[in-house]
């Protein structure tokens, strides 16, 4: 990008609630957030548009569960209490993983709390299960005697990551969008090719052991391109699930929402 005369200023964020708040106010150009953010920030007012799909989280991705719990099936989530967090893909796994059982949320107590505060309360027993994705997964099975109730593959909850961009920037910026894109899969396929060197830079950055990264990359595929149907059609079942369930007070229609590259 730096070539192409532009200068690109990254920026770090917990999770996708406050990432999204940041696009909403125009501190940021571009956000690489998952799932239902987006979804729950169209539905709130944000002007937002989707520029490109990523690759899928979802063998690392679902409700964590203590091994020896006594809880082997979904259906032993009833009246145990889940953590999760409101706004990011962790709520949509929560509905996805009830829904393989016949259970309601009404079924089980959820307790909303962000991933660090889940990750103590998990680990010292105050919850019975966690809805979260890797690296905390990895980290968990690797530390915590913990295992995956149920993945993302399982459930359809597959965690897919996305490239979204206030609407008012992409409308005016489709040459940026599009050497984004360019950029950034020749950065996927780097990633996919070079698993020891992106262990141990992540490794650095995440401040987590190199077992916890290898273990996470070596369940996942990177990738970035322009937005196809499966993942529109993804991204509206959220919508459509979060609408039903009165989580959102607006039904979003996610093909309004996606840019237009030619």
């Amino acid at each position: 990008m730096k070539k192409q005369g532009y200068k690109v200023v990254f920026k770090e964020f917990q999770n996708g609630s406050p990432e999204m708040q940041a696009l909403a106010s125009g501190k940021i150009d571009y956000a690489r957030v998952g799932d239902t953010p987006p979804v729950s920030a169209l539905a709130s007012g944000t002007k937002l548009t989707y520029i490109a799909e990523g690759g899928t989280k979802a063998s690392g991705s679902g409700v964590l569960v203590k091994k020896g719990s006594g809880i082997n099936s979904v259906s032993d989530l009833k009246g145990k209490t889940i953590a999760y967090t409101v706004g990011t893909s962790s709520q949509y796994m929560v509905l996805k993983t009830l829904k393989l059982a016949g259970l309601k949320t009404s079924d089980v107590k959820l307790e909303n709390m962000d991933s660090a505060a889940a990750a103590v309360a998990f680990a010292k027993g105050k919850v019975d299960a966690w809805a979260i994705w890797d690296p905390y997964v990895a980290k968990a099975e690797l530390t915590e005697s913990a295992k995956l109730l149920v993945n993302g593959k399982e459930n359809k909850a597959v965690n897919r990551s996305f490239i979204v961009s206030p609407s008012s920037y992409s409308k005016k910026n489709t040459k940026v969008s599009k050497l984004l894109i360019k950029y950034m899969e020749e950065d996927m396929k780097w990633a996919n090719k070079n698993t020891p060197a992106l262990t141990k830079k992540m490794s650095k950055e995440l401040k987590m052991s190199k077992s916890v990264i290898k273990k996470m990359l070596n369940r996942r595929t990177f990738k970035i391109s322009a937005m196809n149907s499966e993942a529109i059609k993804e991204e509206q079942d959220i919508s459509n699930q979060f609408y039903a369930y009165k989580w959102i007070k607006t039904k979003v229609v996610i093909k309004n929402h996606i840019a237009n590259l030619k």
